[in-house]
């Protein structure tokens, strides 16, 4: 499997290190109300989609970028890659 590295170009899966969905961006705000059960439901709540799916990759044999991939998991094609600071900033985050 390729993934389109944003900066490098087709890279093969081999070189990244897969860790999950790509909402542990949105992390929850650790002085909320309700920390403690917004910080359980990230830390042990995970969806299993059939179907496109957007995942945190990291770069671990290569420039060690994280990446949010936008894959199909019941056929493993892969619609496209973008830098997870990139995401991040868009959302606000990361500043």
């Amino acid at each position: 499997m390729l993934i389109p590295h944003p900066l490098l170009g087709p890279r093969d899966a081999q070189e990244f290190t897969y860790l999950g969905d790509a909402s542990l961006i949105d992390r929850p705000d650790w002085q909320g109300e309700d920390a403690a059960a917004a910080f359980h439901d990230y830390l042990y709540q995970r969806d299993n989609p059939a179907g496109l799916h957007r995942e945190l990759w990291f770069h671990e044999q290569g420039d060690r970028s994280w990446l949010v991939v936008t894959r199909n998991t019941l056929t493993h094609e892969i619609m496209g890659a973008e830098l997870a600071r990139d995401v991040a900033r868009a959302r606000g985050r990361g500043k």
